[in-house]
């Protein structure tokens, strides 16, 4: 019998800072269901808490700060946290145009 895989939602974000970085580069060639890189910056100058999003390297932005210490903290004591893509639209606010889900298995 094959093994079951289960999977833990840990939270569901918009991207910030889509327009300081790669996102309106790239954006547009992504999709529903691309993986996501997480990436700590606790070096970070603007956010001790700070956790970098990425897509095929390229940086797209950051979890917000409003909800990124939950995801700090456990990424700081080695769990593996997996993202992805979980909505693309086109939106005049660029904090609306992508969204991505985090996960444990």
């Amino acid at each position: 019998a094959a093994a079951q895989q289960v999977r833990l939602l840990v939270q569901s974000s918009p991207l910030a800072g889509f327009n300081y970085h790669q996102a309106p580069d790239v954006w547009r060639s992504m999709r529903v269901g691309d993986a996501l890189r997480l990436a700590r910056e606790p070096d970070n100058a603007h956010d001790a808490g700070a956790v970098r999003v990425e897509w095929r390297g390229h940086t797209l932005g950051y979890v917000p700060r409003a909800q990124n210490a939950a995801l700090a903290w456990a990424m700081d004591r080695g769990e593996i946290l997996d993202a992805r893509v979980s909505r693309l639209q086109p939106h005049r606010n660029p904090r609306k145009r992508i969204e991505f889900e985090v996960y444990v298995e």
